[in-house]
């Protein structure tokens, strides 16, 4: 054999061997949630970096403001910057980990991740190695503009796909890499299951799978195998298919995309069309993020660090509205329902309603902080 191809058949053999070692520890993982007991919701507070610090400060003012009284507890975790993680030679540092397995729920900002050409080493995403070792497997992101008749809930697996083994592609010769994308059963079945019961939950009457099944035959093949023989168990919820590249499309529909309501999708599909959705609300900006495990849950902005705007003295005038609708997604998990609806409702308000402080990223607008101040002085408003 080719000693090039003998090096990437080795190399082939260990990421397949750690895919095997994941799923018994999903089987362990799903004997094994929750945490036993009545306790104080710990929430790690971990500001990232580039702009993350500075929208991170501002969700945690409201946080706490809408908090108080009430039995939570917060902690400031740091160490998650780039400059720490490539001194390390890891996404998440290990002391990092430790302080953050012992929260129950993370409210997180960006994260840089080093790509081709960057200064940094080679080292995975951040946000991908925090999935995978908090199994949190299902992103939930919704979108809602009521004027457009758009009202998703996108469900994207989070642990598997192209990102599973996305850092650890091969160069077999100069000419040729190789990159993964992994599925597996269990992976499908809880994501799946979870958009479903999500659907059922709050009523919802349609369940949209997407892949590229029709190309990718094995891994979205999988997928979406078994999200028909799920779907079957929820007669009362409609389900239907589409590929990705028609379901791009399809959302720029005005007239067919009032049909949608729930959509799962495996990871890097999820990743490109959520974005998009976003962009119908106004932006990446705009729109929140959830990671839910068995265990442990994180919130997050779906956008990017932004180092540009930290080089040019910006960092103080980044929006922080889309970690602000991270905490909605954070209040609706530990419970408070009511303040979840408060929040929400006031950053309707406020973003889209009033705009009487806006953020535009530079000096021409409000600070991050002052839009977080008028939040909350809505938050008062709204609660009468």
């Amino acid at each position: 054999m080719d000693p090039r191809i003998q090096a990437a058949a080795e190399r082939f053999a260990a990421l397949l061997e750690g895919q095997l070692k994941r799923i018994d520890d999903m089987a362990a993982q799903k004997r094994l949630a929750g945490r036993a007991g009545a306790h104080t919701p710990v929430i790690g507070v971990c500001g990232g970096d580039g702009i993350g610090p500075s929208i991170t400060s501002a969700a945690r003012a409201v946080l706490e403001s809408l908090l108080q009284g009430e039995a939570v507890e917060f902690r400031d975790i740091g160490g998650l910057t780039i400059e720490r993680r490539a001194a390390c030679g890891k996404a998440i540092p290990d002391d990092v980990l430790a302080e953050l397995k012992a929260c129950d729920v993370i409210l997180k900002g960006p994260t840089t991740t080093p790509r081709a050409g960057d200064p940094w080493p080679n080292i995975e995403s951040a946000n991908v190695a925090m999935r995978k070792e908090l199994d949190l497997f299902a992103n939930v992101r919704p979108v809602k503009v009521p004027e457009r008749g758009i009202d998703w809930v996108f469900f994207r697996e989070n642990t598997e796909g192209a990102y599973a083994v996305g850092s650890q592609g091969v160069h077999v010769t100069p000419d040729l890499a190789v990159d993964f994308t992994v599925t597996t059963n269990g992976g499908t079945e809880r994501i799946v299951r979870q958009a479903f019961e999500y659907a059922e939950k709050t009523g919802r009457k349609r369940v949209t799978a997407v892949t590229k099944a029709n190309v990718i035959k094995a891994t979205d093949g999988k997928f979406l195998s078994i999200a028909k023989e799920i779907a079957l168990e929820y007669p009362g919820i409609a389900f239907d298919d589409w590929y990705i590249d028609i379901m791009t499309a399809k959302l720029l529909d005005e007239k067919r995309r009032r049909d949608f309501s729930v959509f799962v999708l495996p990871n890097l599909y999820g990743d490109i069309l959520t974005d998009e959705a976003a962009e119908l609300q106004g932006g990446v900006g705009t729109a929140g993020s959830a990671n839910i495990g068995g265990r442990y849950a994180m919130f997050e902005a779906i956008h990017g660090s932004a180092p540009r705007m930290v080089e040019e003295g910006r960092a103080q005038y980044a929006d922080p509205t889309s970690l602000l609708r991270a905490s909605v997604l954070l209040l609706e998990h530990i419970g408070q329902a009511e303040k979840a609806k408060l929040l929400e409702r006031a950053l309707d308000v406020c973003a889209l309603e009033e705009r009487r402080v806006t953020v535009t990223g530079r000096d021409t607008g409000s600070t991050g902080a002052a839009f977080a101040e008028y939040v909350l002085e809505t938050v008062e408003k709204v609660r009468i």
